[in-house]
């Protein structure tokens, strides 16, 4: 057993897009005239787009579609993507992506983020000649915390699940990572709050503890 690929999430362990995405949809729970609690904005971490706005409509009542809702949220993330001057990599990221790719290692984003939204950061930041492939939760049937997302990612990295590592910073993530029989090493966010961390295999602060040498004893 060896490490062969590298299974990334991109929010909260690529990029924190996570600031983002809570402007724009608070600036959307504004347009909608409702007020959504902190609690219930924390337990949407990790989960897609589509499965917020089925939440919401649920829970208020809405007479909007989950389509109009997303196309509310997605203009003024868009916005926010390009014009928020805070936005970056997550420090250390773009260093341990060129780390496993000059040693050979297959990387491959598994990500709930659309398709849209990867390639957005992919293109800002240069990161496409890293990675083999891609894969957005928000064209599967199921979420995170259904392992399925990573099962693709290993399929597409041709490797069995022993071979593999996930790399994650979220309860719903780690658990999808957990139920794929997958190494997983969750990653301690400054931004994420309230995350369990309970089933991943390492917790890390700092991406050169991810390094080969420091994690060869687990493979």
């Amino acid at each position: 057993m060896s490490l062969k690929a590298v299974l990334f999430d991109m929010d909260g362990v690529i990029v924190d897009t996570e600031p983002l995405h809570r402007k724009a949809y608070f600036k959307t729970f504004e347009d909608l005239g409702i007020q959504v609690s902190e609690g219930m904005y924390t337990s949407f971490t990790g989960a897609s787009t589509k499965r917020v706005c089925e939440t919401l409509i649920n829970e208020f009542n809405l007479s909007q579609t989950r389509e109009n809702i997303a196309s509310i949220k997605r203009n003024y993330f868009k916005d926010c993507f390009y014009n928020d001057n805070e936005f970056d990599l997550i420090p250390g990221v773009r260093e341990l992506i060129q780390h496993y790719y000059e040693n050979g290692i297959t990387l491959i984003l598994a990500s709930s983020a659309t398709m849209t939204t990867i390639n957005m950061v992919f293109e800002k930041f240069g990161l496409e000649q890293y990675f083999k492939g891609k894969i957005s939760g928000a064209d599967l049937k199921e979420s995170k915390p259904h392992p399925e997302v990573f099962l693709l990612a290993a399929e597409m990295a041709g490797e069995p699940a022993e071979n593999c590592m996930v790399i994650e910073d979220s309860t719903n993530g780690i658990l999808a990572a957990h139920r794929a029989h997958i190494f997983c090493a969750a990653y301690r966010s400054p931004h994420s709050k309230n995350q369990d961390y309970t089933l991943a295999d390492t917790v890390v602060s700092d991406y050169t503890e991810l390094e080969l040498d420091k994690i060869s004893k687990y493979f």
